[in-house]
């Protein structure tokens, strides 16, 4: 058997199910697993068509779009700052709830990174 273009396997698993056969004898016929068939079948229920569902959560990328500058004020202002400082600051100044990555991508999109001092390059107290 050649290969099969994806909607058309799609399609044909759904017309499967829908001339009465259960959703297992089409994961056995189509080697699928039932858990695809069960989705094709939602999906199609919900949807009305076969197209795959967009991926991933969404991003959230525009988040901190409004923010940015304000965080690269606050980096330069006090460049010690973590990520958890900032995450914190923005959840209580600017009501904006994100994860620290979310937070690490911008600095880096700035340029900034986060390096540790080797115990060579420490200021020694006197």
């Amino acid at each position: 058997m050649g290969r099969v273009h994806p909607m058309a396997l799609r399609e044909r698993v759904v017309a499967f199910v829908e001339e009465g056969h259960s959703h297992r004898a089409a994961a056995a016929r189509f080697r699928g697993s039932v858990r695809f068939v069960n989705d094709l079948v939602i999906l199609k229920r919900e949807t009305g068509g076969l197209e795959p569902r967009a991926q991933g959560n969404g991003g959230g990328h525009d988040k901190l779009a409004g923010v940015r500058g304000w965080i690269e004020a606050r980096m330069i202002a006090k460049p010690d700052l973590t990520l958890n400082d900032l995450v914190s600051e923005l959840a209580e100044q600017h009501n904006i709830t994100v994860h620290r990555v979310s937070v690490w991508r911008v600095l880096r999109s700035f340029g900034l990174t986060h390096k540790k001092r080797t115990s060579g390059s420490r200021t020694k107290a006197a």
